[in-house]
């Protein structure tokens, strides 16, 4: 294992001990609501902490760019992490079972590691550049799905104040996704929603107003893995727009076609 996805690994496992050993604790929780739908606990914020401590006790001269802190260390540096201690922070406040830790590491600009941790399972996602994607240390690839008239995809789309016009046009997608597919699943982890892609499970996923933190380590493992991510006009904009669709390469493309038809209902 490359010693930068070792760190990342290392950091991630020390924020999943955190968060497991807050479940049982769920009613007493102190919870900061920093907007409609959008929750931080100090659960995040001592993942976060430990993740950090990890990666700049590693490396010093790296930064970091965390959901909760923001940007730390060396902005300047050709390394940067993108963190995201809890991914689906409303899952774990319910006690339902699916979030993650997600862990990036970016050089000069590029998806260089990634690590998923699924802390419930214990399951750890991995992928290193031009060296595969694994599960628990084991290869990985992408479906073999050939049609999204039997591909299962999953949607990713956090809902803000405000927010109707998209929200219109992400029921809209649901439908058509819906009547095309086999089944539609938004279980509230973009992260987890695309490890499951790397991983086979999953055959195709769309997302819409994502973070970076959400998708750092994920995008790389469903490319690893052999899949394709694209924002919606099959662009390369998605990191910074958050809207993306990824997948096995047949169902991504079916997907890619069926979105270019919504978004020219949209503007006509």
């Amino acid at each position: 294992m490359n010693p930068m996805l070792n760190i990342g690994v290392r950091a991630a496992r020390a924020a999943g001990r955190v968060i497991t050993k807050n479940m049982g604790r769920l009613d007493t929780i102190r919870i900061e609501k920093k907007g409609h739908n959008d929750f931080a606990t100090e659960v995040d914020q001592q993942a976060e902490a430990e993740i950090v401590e990890t990666l700049m006790k590693a490396y010093p001269n790296h930064g970091v760019l965390a959901e909760e802190s923001g940007q730390l260390g060396n902005a300047n540096s050709e390394f940067q992490w993108v963190v995201d201690p809890l991914d689906g922070t409303l899952n774990f406040l319910h006690g339902f079972p699916h979030f993650s830790v997600s862990i990036g590491l970016y050089k000069e600009g590029r998806a260089f590691q990634g690590v998923v941790y699924d802390p419930v399972p214990q399951e750890l996602f991995t992928a290193s550049k031009g060296d595969g994607a694994y599960l628990d240390g084991r290869r990985i690839r992408v479906s073999g799905a050939s049609q999204l008239g039997n591909a299962l995809v999953s949607a990713s789309y956090p809902y803000r104040e405000g927010d109707s016009a998209h929200l219109d046009f992400y029921m809209a997608t649901l439908r058509a996704f819906t009547e095309k597919c086999s089944g539609v699943r938004r279980a509230g982890s973009a992260a987890l929603d695309l490890a499951y892609i790397a991983a086979g499970r999953v055959d195709g996923s769309w997302m819409s107003g994502v973070k970076k933190w959400d998708i750092a380590a994920g995008a790389l493992l469903v490319r690893e893995a052999g899949g394709l991510i694209n924002d919606y006009q099959a662009g390369d904009t998605w990191f910074e727009s958050g809207d993306l669709i990824a997948g096995s390469p047949k169902v991504h493309h079916a997907m890619l076609q069926t979105m270019g038809v919504l978004l020219k209902e949209r503007t006509d």
